[in-house]
This record gives C-alpha cells, sequence and structure tokens, in this order.
C-alpha cells in the first residue's frame, strides 16, 4: 500500500471563522443528525438568540465546508455542509473547516466509518455535564489517506454497496410503514363490528346500557359522582358508519364516571412522595414508574386526582395530542399532570375496549375536527366527552381485545423482524466503511 500515507486531520481540515454579531433581524439556523446529515432547520430572530456572537457559514467562498457539534461529535455529529445552509448561523461549539487535499467525498465516507468513531471514542471529553470535543483534540486524529486515484476507487467502490443498502433499507421502511397502516386498519375494523363473529346470545347493548345507568344512579347517591345532563343523543346524520347488529352509538362521556383535567404541580426530581405523571413520562403506551418526580399535594387534593388501575389518560395538548394511556400494574402512589386528561370507565365497560377505540381512525377523525386553538391544537374535557363512540355487547368488548391482542402480538413480531433487518444493514454498511480504509 505505497500509495497510503498518514496525516492528521488538521493536515486536510483548516477552520475558518466568519465572525457574526447578531442584529434585529430573523437567522437560517442548522442541525447535523446523527448520520451526519447537515440541513436547514429553520429561522430565529436575533432577539431570543443568547450569545450575540456568532459565526456565519460561507459557502461562497469556502465551497466543501465540514461542521460537527462539539457536544454530539461522539454520536455522529460531523457532516458537510450542503448549499440550502449557506448563510446559516452556528455557535462557537459548531467549528467549520474548508476541506483541502482530498476528496470530500472520500472524506464523509471516512467520518462514518468504525476506524473513525474508534478514534473518536478514545479522546477525553471536555467537561463532566456534558461530553464535548474540541476542534483542537479532533485535529490531532490521524489517518491514512490514499493518493486521490485510490480515494476515487474508494467512493466508487462503498457507492457501489450503498446503493444496494439502501434499496433494502427502503424496503423496510415500506415494510415499517406497512405494518403501521395494519395496526392501524386492526383498530378500525375491532370498532366497526368486523374483527370477531357477533353472538346472538350475547346480552344486547340496551341492556348493558341500562346497567350503565344503574351503576351512575349508585354514584350519584354515593356522593361519588354528580348528576349531570345527559349527553346529546346521536342523530342519523351524526352517525359514521353502520354498526352490527346488538351494537348501538354512544358518547364517550356516557360510559365514564368522570373526564377531567390533572393536577397544576412542578415536578420535584426524586423518587418520595407522590408521583406526578407528565406527557412525556409516557412512552409507546409504557411508564417507567422509576423515573417519574414527585410533587407536593395536600391530602384532599391528591384523593381527587389519585390514579387507580385501568384509569385512562389523554394528552390535550400540543404536538401529543390525543395519546392515550391504560393504566395496568400501577405499584406506585401517582397523580396526574395538568396537561392530561383522564377518563374513567365504568365498571360495566372493557376498558381496554376503550383504549382500542383511543387508536381508530374513527377516534382520530373526531379528535382533531373538534380539537380547538389557532396555534397548537388542544382538546378539552367536554369534546372528549362528545365523541361518538360505538358500543358493542360486554361479552364482545371481550372478544375484540382478545383479537386485537393476538394481532398486535403478531405485528410486533413483523416489526422484531424489520428491525433486525435495519440493525443487519447498518452492521453491513459498516462492514464496507471499514473494510474500504483498511490500510
Amino acid at each position: 500500500m505505497a500509495e497510503w500515507k498518514k496525516v492528521k486531520l488538521k493536515d486536510i481540515l483548516k477552520q475558518y471563522r466568519n465572525t457574526h454579531w447578531v442584529e434585529d433581524k430573523h437567522y437560517k439556523q442548522v442541525t447535523i443528525s446523527q448520520t451526519g446529515e447537515v440541513s436547514y432547520r429553520g429561522t430565529k430572530h436575533g432577539s431570543q438568540i443568547g450569545r450575540k456572537r456568532q459565526f456565519i457559514i460561507d459557502l461562497k467562498n469556502h465551497p466543501n465546508t465540514l461542521i460537527f457539534i462539539r457536544q454530539g461529535v461522539y454520536k455522529g455529529g460531523i457532516g458537510i455542509c450542503p448549499k440550502e445552509v449557506d448563510g446559516c448561523l452556528v455557535t462557537e461549539n459548531m467549528p467549520m473547516f474548508d476541506i483541502v487535499g482530498v476528496n470530500p467525498e472520500y472524506l464523509i465516507y471516512y467520518l462514518k466509518s468504525p476506524q473513525f468513531k474508534e478514534n473518536v471514542d478514545k479522546l477525553v471529553p471536555l467537561g463532566t455535564a456534558q461530553k464535548a470535543v474540541h476542534e483542537r483534540q479532533l485535529l490531532e486524529i490521524e489517518i491514512f489517506l490514499p493518493s486521490l486515484k485510490e480515494q476515487e476507487r474508494i467512493i466508487k467502490g462503498v457507492k457501489s454497496n450503498s446503493e444496494n443498502i439502501s434499496e433494502l433499507n427502503n424496503i423496510n421502511n415500506k415494510n415499517e410503514s406497512y405494518i403501521s397502516k395494519l395496526r392501524q386498519q386492526i383498530l378500525q375494523e375491532a370498532v366497526q363490528g368486523k374483527l370477531v363473529k357477533q353472538d346472538p346470545k350475547d346480552e344486547p347493548v340496551s341492556v348493558l346500557l341500562k346497567k350503565i345507568q344503574k351503576e351512575k344512579d349508585k354514584l350519584i347517591k354515593e356522593g361519588k359522582l354528580k348528576k349531570e345532563k345527559p349527553f346529546k343523543t346521536i342523530s342519523e346524520e351524526e352517525i359514521p358508519y353502520e354498526l352490527p347488529n346488538g351494537w348501538e352509538w354512544v358518547r364517550l362521556g356516557d360510559i365514564c364516571e368522570r373526564i377531567h383535567y390533572g393536577y397544576t404541580a412542578s415536578a420535584i426530581h426524586n423518587n418520595k412522595g407522590v408521583r406526578l405523571l407528565r406527557i412525556t413520562d409516557i412512552q409507546n403506551s409504557k411508564v417507567k414508574w422509576n423515573g417519574v418526580p414527585s410533587c407536593q399535594i395536600s391530602d384532599s387534593e391528591c384523593n381527587k386526582y389519585i390514579l387507580n388501575e385501568n384509569d385512562i389518560l389523554i394528552a390535550r395538548t400540543g404536538g401529543t395530542i390525543g395519546k392515550s394511556y391504560l393504566v395496568k400494574n400501577i405499584n406506585v402512589k401517582a397523580v396526574f399532570a395538568s396537561y392530561l386528561i383522564r377518563a374513567i370507565p365504568l365498571k360495566k365497560i372493557n376498558p381496554d375496549y376503550i383504549k382500542i377505540f383511543l387508536g381508530s381512525i374513527l377516534y382520530w377523525d373526531q379528535l382533531f375536527q373538534n380539537s380547538m386553538g389557532t396555534g397548537q391544537p388542544n382538546v378539552n374535557g367536554v369534546a372528549l366527552s362528545n365523541l361518538k363512540f360505538p358500543l358493542p355487547p360486554l361479552s364482545e368488548q371481550k372478544r375484540i381485545v382478545e383479537k386485537v391482542d393476538k394481532l398486535m402480538a403478531y405485528c410486533d413480531e413483523l416489526e422484531n423482524q424489520v428491525k433486525e433487518s435495519q440493525e443487519n444493514s447498518e452492521r453491513l454498511m459498516s462492514a464496507v466503511l471499514k473494510e474500504s480504509f483498511e490500510k
């Protein structure tokens, strides 16, 4: 390998700085993904930028500009700037470099290689709160650099393999999308009565509704439920689709003991006292209770907001609007935060069936029709209470839940296969890059 020579990154990367003092105007900003993709992320007004000394990306004078994030380079936050980020503002934590004496494509492939990642991982990070790498450390990394002709040969080889791996990734992405649509279709067919056979021996919903009313009357008598006006009857014009025999359209509020907002409090980040469950603590319909903060709350307030088995929580605002969580196997004393709404199902309703409804197309269509606000979307307890709900007999609710659980387990299995294929693609690409840059 006589054509290869050892160089330091500082031999092929020359730092430049276009200092700019922030003015009273809007500025374009950039972001760098963990795969090294540099892209335009939006604008911010100068008044919102804290540090007034910033730097400008200049692709007119430095067309092959490399940029990295001091705190993100360990995770792949390093890449070459595309034309769209010319003129964007960056902080001193995103140093910029001219690429000289090396083919930029060759360099970018190298920066994604296991060899480069191994070298970066050996660097001693600056600071203790957040791992960061200073550019003077990075520039001392040594690499083997072949001739320009050899660089072109390596680029051609990596591209050829990369195209095949990209095709595999496209297949994985399509499969992922298909499984997501399949899940939604399962939930929609469940609330349309198409997933399991109807049994004429099932107790009709008309009888179930009488039992529900009896349960509500008992709660009112015990002082656990306020007597309220009945929800508006669903007219023929409002009916989204025809239900099977034995089913009836009701309002979500008809089958719940209560639908109400959560508790307003500041989170205390320890594991003592009463926990305060927030939207951010709910991920993929699961909660890691050890990570949920606590809050200060009186005994009387705690009694109002204490979470119980089979409570259903719904996010009421922002990007997570409509996201739901069914409380299961709760082993801590917890209340729920104010950006969540709780629906407490009546005992005569299967809470798992309600959760199925909260994932269906029917639910999401109604939710966004009823969301309010000109800025971020918001839904309130009244709107949730008035959602049209397809109610099957109680026995059929159970059969639907069992069927959905089986089908969702099948979807989980498919997703695991796709995930394994994606991981194999990443390993394959890593192997291609490693082999390409081995001397």
